[in-house]
């Protein structure tokens, strides 16, 4: 019974989330109420409060529903700086394109991963309540941030070079296309393959580093 219940719940929690992202999508954040997702997901407003404690909550556990496989499998391919050696783990670079390129192919290919980056991206303003929406958007960029710098503090030492800019602005400039690529595709899909020129210019970005150039077949810069 108690495992029936927990079931119940969950199976509960997930239809407000994918009510939410439907009527996000649709209509915008602020002009979507928790009545209107309670109402769409055949529950009860107080049903909604059991789960999440007010809109940002609920705004940010859908967030994180599609944002935190892509943030862990960025960490898995970036979180092994300086084992050498390891296989498939050897080359810090190689690390961040193959993090990237996952994150660029799972919002091209998957639609609920799509709609969610359309209603964070084109749906929401950081206002009221959604000031909390704001700070977990800025603690995941800060994540990312890290982590790219320190993979190309490694490739750097690997490659006995100097970058010609601090690591940290290194890594903000490319935060800066890939964030650019996603924002235009999703205002219109059909003017370029995001994964396909989202590689193409991640590549040129690190040439521009001044680290030795990347195979356009996916290999590894070297």
């Amino acid at each position: 019974m108690v495992r029936r219940t927990k079931e119940e719940a969950l199976a509960t929690r997930h239809k407000l989330l994918d009510a939410a992202e439907h009527l996000f999508q649709a209509q915008g954040v602020s002009r979507t109420s928790l009545q209107d997702i309670a109402r769409r997901a055949g529950a009860t407003r107080g049903a909604v409060y059991w789960h999440f404690k007010d809109k940002a909550d609920l705004f940010n556990a859908m967030m994180e529903r599609v944002t935190l496989p892509l943030e862990q499998s960025f960490q898995d391919q970036l979180g092994h700086e300086g084992r050498e050696g390891q296989e498939g783990h050897s080359d810090p670079l190689a690390r961040i394109r193959s993090g990237v390129g996952e994150a660029l192919l799972r919002i091209a290919s998957d639609p609920q991963t799509r709609r969610v980056f359309e209603v964070a991206t084109h749906k929401v303003e950081y206002v009221g309540e959604l000031q909390a929406v704001r700070l977990r958007h800025l603690k995941s960029r800060s994540d990312f941030l890290g982590r790219v710098e320190r993979g190309f503090q490694a490739a750097a030492r690997q490659h006995a070079m100097e970058l010609p800019v601090p690591a940290a602005a290194a890594a903000q400039g490319l935060h800066a296309i890939i964030d650019g690529l996603i924002q235009n595709w999703l205002l219109e899909s059909a003017d370029f393959d995001l994964v396909s020129l989202g590689q193409e210019v991640v590549d040129v970005y690190m040439r521009g580093l001044g680290f030795p150039g990347a195979g356009k077949d996916g290999a590894t810069l070297s």
